[in-house]
């Protein structure tokens, strides 16, 4: 009897061992903080200028390739990095 006393008393402290561990490591936030720099950055570039006559319409402005093709791309890496930040294991596991 004694012996089932002490090994339920080792798994339970094994148990607040790893449920106090932390959910990420630094390299996991650091790349968490480079997705979310890079996908500011493709917003950045999505941001629009202001038209110094308001009656006229610069297509070109609107519907550059900044805007329509690099902005989204650049956002779409930064979802990549946040994507590997969260799956990225720790080296210790």
């Amino acid at each position: 009897m004694k012996s089932t006393r002490t090994t339920s008393a080792a798994t339970e402290k094994e148990r607040t061992r790893t449920s106090n561990a932390p959910l990420f490591e630094k390299d996991n936030y650091v790349w968490m903080i480079a997705g979310v720099v890079v996908m500011a950055i493709g917003f950045l570039l999505m941001a629009g200028g202001k038209s110094p006559d308001p009656n006229v319409f610069n297509d070109n402005e609107v519907y550059g390739f900044r805007r329509i093709t690099l902005a989204p791309i650049v956002i779409l890496s930064g979802l990549v990095l946040l994507t590997i930040a969260l799956l990225r294991r720790p080296k210790n596991s």
